[in-house]
């Protein structure tokens, strides 16, 4: 009898644990009650805006840091390289298409590691370098191996622009700038906040 009780018993904390989760997955999710809850909610993809429109995001300014140019109108404007205190180096801009025909995302951009490019497209080629440090600092990676970054890229309509991220280890405080460099795209020195 007690083998099936332990067996109940764990089927029951596995449930609580199940529950506990989508509670606190649900509550991360809410809106904040404001004006937010009489706007409609749309899916992750509708992101994307025409145009160059500021962002309005803490931590992101108007003018942005720097540009990387890449061939067919790719164009990735830096908007913040912000230092935090846990040990990361975030990097936001937007992935552009300043053509006049859509373009495909280049895959290089994902980089040629493996465990990167299994995940799909995104910009976990990118690097940092830090010529004062003499290091390279790759794009961090999540328990699973995906990149800390930006993921899903396909196609830019021409005039669309895309929000992207980037995550790093963060160099020595006295490191005051870094050297972003990404696939295909040109390569562009950054001044680090925080």
């Amino acid at each position: 009898m007690s083998i099936w009780f332990t067996a109940r018993a764990r089927r029951g904390m596995a449930a609580w644990a199940l529950a506990a989760g989508l509670a606190v997955g649900a509550a991360g999710c809410g809106g904040s009650g404001g004006d937010d809850a009489k706007k409609p909610h749309s899916p992750a993809s509708a992101a994307r805006s025409e145009g160059s429109q500021p962002d309005t995001q803490e931590g992101r300014s108007d003018q942005p840091l720097a540009e990387l140019k890449g061939e067919n109108g790719l164009l990735l404007q830096i908007t913040s390289a912000q230092r935090d205190s846990g040990g990361f180096l975030t990097v936001n801009g937007t992935l552009k298409n300043d053509g006049a025909k859509d373009l495909l995302v280049p895959s290089a951009l994902s980089g040629n590691e493996t465990e990167i490019t299994k995940n799909g497209p995104s910009l976990g080629g990118a690097t940092l370098v830090d010529s004062k440090g003499k290091k390279r600092y790759y794009v961090l990676r999540d328990t699973e191996g995906r990149p800390l970054t930006t993921t899903g890229l396909n196609t830019l309509r021409a005039g669309e622009a895309l929000p992207v991220f980037m995550q790093f280890p963060s160099p020595p405080a006295d490191t005051t700038e870094v050297t972003l460099q990404l696939p295909t795209l040109s390569s562009a020195t950054l001044p680090i906040s925080g």
